[in-house]
């Protein structure tokens, strides 16, 4: 539809697409390459996959990966690394490879003994950890605050939440201690408490409806008590409501997030329809998962993973180098405040051109400029991000909610002045390196590198740097009209984070910062500089 151009206005040539009338489509063949196109089509939500389809130009990008190579596991019996998919990144290229493996029987989680206690996973023992160390705080909040115009019909709203929590025991799960250890402790379903006010009459309702927003969100949980979902509903008018989500963050993430939204739609519209909700049957829970990672994750598995970071992050810096507004508090704060951007959509063609010139994600290629920036603000070489990944490494877990998200440390070395070309192959190994030993859990990562602990800054990275790419689904419930209402207040977990979400109209960044440390025009200042560089 729009030609690409360089900086200079001219007909970009490179990033021009192949032409794919010229080849014509070659149809699958062998039975790998057919089972192959079906697992590429469902991820990718593409038909007609060709032999010469390259998975990457169809759209794919590291998390859809992960999820193939989960996919292949499952339904052709064949581990293969992450890696393999990058290397191979055609259909008939990857089928070929997978048919040289030697295959291993599909093995699904087990479920786990009820009888015994049952473990948390090594993400949710960490926040358990926090908790009990610095005691309840809003920090690991994940709220959400919706309006709803239309007629809402409170027996099908009740009815679709008790589903939802009697589907999903992490949410009706606590956590006590029991012989020195954690454990969880999965409750009966039960109704899910809403609490009801009526603001139909309050003078100024805006003001009075972000109030509680405020509140609600800055409420903490109990983790020996409470259910992991909060639920409040205001009454707005007789047409109007708002809806008031918060969970823990030790029993959600953000595919959760998409997971919840799309069960609770399709349970609320069966119960308007006095039907029953017709999801399958889950065949793991989170406990089940959990029992499964500590198993996993012992002896020469767990000696792999941890020798490759102990290597590769040896020698890390403290704590960046950026130059900071304000002194460093002793004790680290979480308020935070964000400043926007955005990268137009021709930028953004020429950047997904170079990085399938060189074999490469759009994430890979926003890692290596992010790098660059950093790097020229802070004067070092030696540059580390963090990145949040799934961990969703198994299939029987990406219907679940619950807390799966890992955290990658990603070092990217700047030294002897590299080419951008040049960078960009150093941060695509590393990267691949990463993925290739992601089911160490950040927290146990941390244990084992025994860094400098202190109480003002985050352990290992400072600044984070995603992709947001999980599904994003939209909540539809018949006959009511949804709209947002923001989430009450803003947390900077880290010092800087850059967020990255991809769209027809390009991309936009979001930068939160930590207001204890940054002005909000520093930040706009690198801001603008991160789209000149990309520009470039």
């Amino acid at each position: 539809d729009r030609l690409p151009l360089n900086v200079n206005g001219k007909l970009d040539v490179a990033a021009l697409p192949e032409p794919a009338a010229a080849t014509g489509r070659v149809p699958p063949q062998t039975p790998t390459e057919i089972a192959l196109a079906a697992i590429w089509e469902a991820v990718l939500k593409c038909e007609g996959i060709g032999c010469d389809a390259n998975f990457f130009e169809l759209g794919g990008h590291s998390l859809l990966a992960m999820r193939v190579v989960s996919d292949i596991a499952r339904t052709l019996g064949k581990p293969i690394a992450v890696r393999a998919l990058f290397e191979q990144a055609t259909l008939r290229q990857l089928a070929a490879y997978i048919d040289q493996q030697q295959g291993d029987a599909y093995a699904p989680i087990p479920r786990a003994d009820r009888s015994l206690p049952l473990p948390l996973s090594f993400a949710q023992h960490r926040l358990w950890f926090i908790d009990r160390l610095e005691g309840a705080s809003a920090q690991y909040n994940m709220p959400v605050a919706l309006r709803l115009d239309g007629e809402l019909h409170g027996e099908a709203l009740q009815a679709a939440l008790d589903g939802l929590v009697a589907r999903h025991e992490v949410l009706r799960t606590v956590y006590a201690q029991v012989d020195g250890q954690a454990v969880q402790v999965i409750r009966p379903a039960a109704p899910v408490a809403i609490a009801f006010e009526d603001l139909s009459a309050s003078p100024q309702q805006d003001a009075a409806v972000q109030a509680r927003v405020r509140a609600e969100a800055a409420r903490p949980f109990d983790l020996s008590a409470d259910p992991m979902l909060r639920v409040s509903l205001l009454r707005l008018g007789e047409q109007a409501h708002a809806v008031l989500f918060t969970l823990h963050h030790i029993a959600s993430d953000g595919w959760s997030t998409a997971v919840l939204v799309r069960e609770f739609a399709a349970l609320y519209a069966a119960a308007l329809d006095g039907n029953t909700d017709g999801l399958p049957a889950l065949a793991v829970q989170y406990a089940d998962y959990a029992s499964w990672q500590r198993e996993r994750l012992a002896g020469a598995a767990l000696q792999t993973q941890l020798d490759y970071w102990r290597e590769r992050l040896a020698g890390l810096p403290v704590v960046h180098g950026l130059p900071l507004d304000r002194p460093r508090p002793a004790r680290q704060r979480f308020e935070g405040a964000h400043v926007d951007s955005t990268v137009d959509a021709a930028t953004l063609a020429r950047l997904h051109a170079l990085a399938r010139r060189h074999d490469a994600t759009l994430f890979m290629v926003l890692q290596a400029a992010f790098a660059v920036l950093l790097g020229r603000w802070s004067g070092e070489c030696d540059i580390v991000l963090g990145t949040p990944i799934a961990g969703r490494v198994h299939k029987d877990v990406e219907p679940l909610i619950g807390f799966f998200v890992n955290t990658l440390v990603l070092r990217t070395d700047l030294g002897g002045d590299p080419t951008f070309e040049a960078l960009l192959a150093r941060v695509r190994e590393d990267a691949l390196g990463a993925y290739a030993h992601q089911e160490l859990p950040f927290e146990m990562l941390v244990d084992a590198l025994k860094p400098e602990r202190s109480l003002a800054h985050a352990p290992l990275f400072q600044v984070l740097l995603s992709m947001r790419n999980n599904e994003q689904v939209a909540l539809a419930l018949p006959g009511l009209e949804v709209s947002g209402l923001g989430e009450g207040y803003e947390q900077a977990k880290f010092d800087l984070q850059l967020a990255v979400t991809e769209s027809g109209a390009g991309l936009r960044l979001a930068w939160t910062y930590a207001t204890a440390l940054f002005e909000a025009a520093t930040i706009e200042r690198m801001a603008q500089a991160m789209g000149r560089l990309m520009e470039a």
